[in-house]
């Protein structure tokens, strides 16, 4: 039940990065690692700063939805050169 959760969040936050970046999007399946990867990110950045949102749903969604603008934000850097 863990799996289909983060699966879950890492779709909603990967939809919610493309949301926020203009652009296109990646489709479903790179929604979903998009989200995934930046739940990571935004579990470390979180971290390091000494932030935690809250537990729960929204606050997962908060950190992954971070993490997945930042990751978004540096593959565009990336295409660009």
């Amino acid at each position: 039940m863990e799996f289909f959760w983060m699966i879950l969040i890492g779709l909603i936050a990967g939809w919610l990065a493309g949301q926020f970046m203009s652009g296109t999007g990646y489709g479903v399946i790179g929604d979903i690692i998009v989200g995934m990867i930046g739940a990571l990110i935004g579990g470390l950045l979180f971290q390091k700063i000494g932030i935690m949102p809250g537990s729960g749903l929204i606050g997962s969604l908060i950190v992954a939805t971070t993490g997945a603008i930042i990751f978004l934000y540096g593959l565009r850097m990336v295409k660009k050169v």
